[in-house]
Formats: structure tokens, sequence, C-alpha cells
């Protein structure tokens, strides 16, 4: 008799995909009080410090020259990606911009093949062809006029940070061989800060006592997630589990209306079903492009 697979990792990987959505969730109350760029550069002092104390404890060595390099270019990229989903979120609804954000999968296929010189098959273009129809799906309210202004410079800065997360998932692939998490979780850190800093005197707000508490929290909450999602991944194959990781459309519609009073409408639903079914096709036989959709891997 074989043995039945063990419930513990898809539960871990819920409860790490749920913690990564009360994060974008404490992200945006940040960004709409003090702004994206202020929200990213007090977390990232606060990541790189928890980091570099993490690297002190497990007695880490800085990185070779060539994999320092790939740390800075990946931390360039997710600098550029996270401001843009951040500052996004203050324009839409929390689950519009988390069912947008999921096409990065699909995106990610074409710059593998583009960089990796990775072949495209024929799952590739249905899943694009079906992606481009939920994402028309999902803006088509909008196209027609509705909602507050400002909403699709909104939907086109999430479509640009999906852009630049795909591009993170491929040089993600190439560091993955050559660093560890501590490491990478404090280069990443580390290089937002130091390309953030220079605009504290002119763009930064500092925090409330009560915006302090929420930076820490967005903090925690993204190491939580992380540490669950790389403890049900060692544990369970990528199959099983990336189909959990679109209940973050779930999560995100839940505390869009709990926290926001946003609502959606049918054709965001529909939309977003339809992006689900053309990144499941898409990772299908490359899981290791259908990491953690969301906006934000700090």
């Amino acid at each position: 008799m074989t043995d039945r697979p063990s419930l513990l990792p898809p539960l871990v990987c819920l409860i790490g995909v749920g913690t990564f959505s009360i994060m974008d969730a404490a992200m945006k109350e940040l960004a709409l009080g003090i702004g994206a760029y202020s929200a990213l550069l007090f977390r990232s002092l606060i990541g790189a410090v928890f980091g570099g104390g993490a690297m002190i404890a497990t007695r880490s060595r800085l990185p070779a020259r060539p994999v320092l390099l790939l740390h800075v270019r990946r931390g360039a990229v997710i600098t550029a990606m996270s401001w843009t989903f951040f500052w996004s979120l203050t324009k839409l609804p929390l689950a519009e911009a988390i069912a947008l954000s999921f096409v990065a999968p699909i995106i990610a296929l074409y710059l593998a093949a583009l960089l990796l010189k990775e072949p495209v098959g024929r799952a590739a273009i249905v899943s694009a062809l079906l992606g481009l129809a939920g994402v028309g799906l999902v803006l088509s309210d909008r196209l027609a006029g509705q909602y507050e202004a400002g909403a699709l410079q909104g939907a086109a800065g999430i479509l640009i940070s999906a852009v630049l997360f795909a591009y993170n998932l491929v040089l993600q692939r190439q560091l993955a061989q050559r660093a560890g998490a501590v490491e990478m979780s404090f280069c990443q850190n580390g290089v937002m800060l130091v390309l953030f800093a220079p605009l504290a005197p002119f763009l930064a707000v500092w925090p409330s006592a009560e915006e302090w508490l929420l930076v820490l929290l967005a903090t925690a909450l993204v190491v939580a997630s992380q540490l669950s999602l790389a403890w049900a991944y060692a544990r369970a194959p990528a199959a099983r589990l990336i189909p959990l990781e679109y209940s973050a459309f779930l999560w995100a519609a839940g505390l869009g209306w709990l926290v926001f009073g946003e609502r959606l409408s049918p054709m965001v639903v529909a939309g977003a079903a339809v992006i689900v079914l053309a990144c499941l096709i898409a990772t299908r036989r490359r899981p290791d492009l259908g990491a953690h959709v969301e906006g934000d891997t700090a």
C-alpha cells in the first residue's frame, strides 16, 4: 500500500500565501499613508539589518564578484518591480492588482526563451493567448470608462511590475545554485536600500508610531511567508503546490473588502480565472518559473 501524500505541505503553502497577502495589504496601507517609496525604504532598511544579522549568525561570507554582480542586478530589478507594484496598489483594488500580476509566470517563459535560449512550446503560446484574454477581461470595465481616475495608470504599473517580476524569476534561477536563502535576502534588501537611500532627503516621509508597526509587521510577514513556502516546496512537488498559490486572489479579495472597502466586478473574477488557467498551463512543464506570483519577493 502506498503512503498517502501529507496534507501538511499544502497547508503550510496556503499559510505562506496568506501571510504574503496580508503583507500586501499592510504595504498598501503604508503606501496610501506615507507613499510607496517611504514604505519600501524603511522596510528594506529593517530587512537589511535583520539580513545582516542572519549573515553574521550563520557565518556566511560575502559572495564572489560574479555572484555579487548578479545579486546587484536582481536587487535593482526588484527595486523597480516593488515600487511600481506598491505604487499601483494605491490606484487599484487589491484583488484586481493581484489578478493582473498573475501573468508574470507566462512572461517568464518568454524571457527564459530570450535570455536562456530555452524553447517555447505550444503550451506557452496557448497560455500567452489565454493570459492576454484574461487581462482584457480584468481591464474591460476600466477601458469602458468606469471607476476612478488613475486606475488605468495603476493597471499599467502592475503589468510593468509583472514583467520585472518575470525577469526576477529568470535571475533567481541563475542564482539558485550559487547562493543560499540568507545571502539572497540580505543582498536583495541591501541593494534596495542603497538604491533608495540617495533620494531619502527629498522623498522620505517619516512614519508615525502606528506606521512603524506596519513596517515591522510587513517585514515579519515577508520572512514568515518565505520560510513557509520554502518549507512546503522542499517537501512536496511544485505541481501540487503551484495551484494553491493562486488562492492569493481570494485573500486579496477578502482583505480588500475588509480593510479598504473594495468590491469586485464579475469581469475581474472572470479575468482572474482565465489568467490562473493560463498560468497553470504555462507552469505545467516549467514549475521553476511558477514561483510565488505576488508582486514582491523581498
